[in-house]
């Protein structure tokens, strides 16, 4: 308010209360939505930052979030047809990073073609596998005790995705980081399987989360991808061995 130069009495008018409706709201009471919008828009703030409490993407005790859509034990009760309805439903963005996510390819035989169609459609679509040849995936093989395997399912999966390297509005990069999850992305929906130690990719657990809001856990995961992002090596400028 002091910002803006908004006096309690503008304040008032502009929600349609009196000034002691407006003190009570000073004081800690919280408006009626309608209210809360019109305060909003008179100082020139955001709702969810006058009021943190009555942010969509939190529970009423603001303890538990409810972008979680589904929780699953193992990244592999994943059903099928959550995977396919959330590949037919994103018609903007589609980022993937993980180690090698070869299931994917291997369980959607025409998903090069159905996003080579998204991206003639506007779709903005990024994937990030491991480098193959970097110390990391060793260390993480070992970790999971492939038995040397990781590097050779890494390729296969680029083997998979070759034809989509000439595709405008898709980018491949290599990263060379330690992953901690991998991250599905579908517009505002993904699946997010939190690595667990020792454990196989299709052990981990793996989470359905929807936005809900910029303040959530599904923005976390989304800027966690965008930093990854920010450190491959595009596959333009590598082979895929």
């Amino acid at each position: 308010m002091l910002r803006s130069g908004v006096t309690r009495a503008a304040l008032a008018d502009a929600a349609g209360v009196d000034v002691k409706t407006v003190t009570r709201w000073m004081n800690g009471r919280v408006p009626h939505r309608a209210n809360r919008l019109a305060i909003a828009a008179t100082v020139n703030e955001d709702e969810a930052t006058l009021w943190p409490m009555t942010r969509s993407d939190q529970t009423p005790g603001g303890v538990v979030t409810s972008e979680v859509v589904g929780a699953y034990a193992h990244r592999v009760d994943v059903p099928a047809s959550l995977w396919e309805s959330l590949l037919v439903g994103a018609h903007e963005t589609i980022d993937i990073v993980g180690y090698c996510f070869l299931f994917i390819w291997e369980q959607h035989i025409d998903l090069p073609k159905l996003i080579a169609a998204k991206c003639a459609a506007g779709a903005r679509v990024r994937i990030a596998l491991a480098d193959p040849d970097y110390e990391h995936v060793r260390e993480r093989d070992e970790l999971e005790q492939l038995g040397g395997t990781l590097p050779g399912r890494i390729r296969n999966a680029l083997n998979h995705i070759r034809e989509l390297r000439e595709v405008p509005g898709v980018h491949i990069g290599l990263h060379q980081v330690h992953l901690y999850s991998a991250i599905y992305r579908f517009d505002c929906e993904m699946i997010v399987t939190p690595y667990l130690y020792r454990a196989r990719g299709y052990q981990h657990p793996a989470l359905h989360l929807r936005e809900l809001s910029p303040h959530g856990v599904f923005t976390r995961y989304a800027d966690q991808f965008e930093q990854i992002w920010g450190t491959t090596k595009r596959l333009e400028s590598v082979t895929a061995g």
